[in-house]
């Protein structure tokens, strides 16, 4: 799992992935065993806990986000393995096609690398002076980021917006990442996929607003922390923890993870937060708010 086992949500979406085993008829202690690794965001952790599972030789592996997932396959070329938030497995090398992917790892497809266009053309329009967009990420837990950067770069260029790398590991990290971009005028921040960014999401939405820094955010629950906007895979992660259950089973019962095609998100959610905006002296355009599912007054 990817995260702490402290976090409710995380937990809620291992229950559903154990309940969905139990509506198919795998009980614990009965015929199935499930071991649970959680991971909060370490990339040793990772490769330890990787060697442990892989060591009680399992029949399949679920794995949730991508250092996760990375870990695994360097512990592994033999066992079955089912992905769950892991962004476009195709473009990272992961699997061969979403339809036949092949091999031994199959899963669930979070966000396609040209979203990270989408949001520097989002956060333009909503801050037309920008000039200039730092991306924050974590390059330990976030090994996809740099997929999003050379989107995230496209785009800049035709939008004539300068995009910064701005990789971090510490929260003192991103206190000073983001005061020093701050300091530079027309800037704007862009948080991609990653799970550190999320645990630390409160520090960073309570510096943009003070710092008055337009931000833009793949977790929806950044907008209602108070950062300016998001953008985001409409999804249910519970269903899909139980729709991964389903996958496991098939495993179990002989289908091939290869055979087993990628379930791709297809839905995004943009929400927009009008009272940060109001307090960045952002005026935000019908055409913009239009455009947003959900927006926070």
């Amino acid at each position: 799992m990817g995260g702490a086992a402290t976090d409710t949500l995380l937990q809620s979406f291992a229950a559903a992935f154990v309940q969905g085993l139990k509506a198919l008829g795998w009980n614990e202690g009965q015929n199935v065993h499930i071991e649970i690794r959680w991971n909060p965001g370490d990339r040793a952790l990772a490769k330890t806990y990787a060697a442990q599972l892989v060591g009680l030789q399992p029949d399949v592996i679920l794995a949730d986000t991508t250092d996760n997932l990375e870990a695994l396959r360097e512990a592994t070329n033999s066992l079955p393995i089912v992905f769950i938030r892991v962004s476009d497995p195709v473009e990272q090398g992961i699997v061969a096609s979403v339809t036949k992917p092949g091999g031994l790892i199959t899963g669930f497809s979070a966000y396609d690398f040209s979203t990270g266009g989408k949001w520097l053309d989002l956060l333009k329009e909503a801050s037309p002076q920008l000039k200039r967009a730092g991306v924050l990420f974590n390059p330990d837990t976030a090994l996809q980021s740099k997929f999003f950067m050379r989107a995230i770069d496209a785009a800049g260029t035709s939008l004539n917006v300068q995009a910064v790398s701005m990789p971090i590991r510490t929260a003192a990290e991103i206190e000073s990442a983001i005061a020093n971009l701050a300091q530079q005028p027309n800037s704007g921040l862009i948080l991609p996929t990653d799970r550190f960014v999320r645990l630390n999401e409160r520090l960073i939405a309570e510096m943009t607003l003070r710092l008055h820094l337009p931000a833009i955010s793949f977790d929806t629950e950044f907008c209602k922390l108070g950062g300016l906007m998001s953008y985001s895979i409409d999804i249910n992660y519970v269903d899909q923890f139980r729709q991964a259950a389903g996958y496991v089973d098939r495993i179990l019962k002989g289908t091939k993870a290869g055979d087993l095609p990628i379930q791709r998100a297809d839905r995004y959610k943009l929400t927009i937060n009008l009272k940060t905006a109001q307090t960045l002296g952002l005026s935000i355009p019908l055409s913009l708010s239009g455009l947003a599912d959900e927006l926070v007054e």
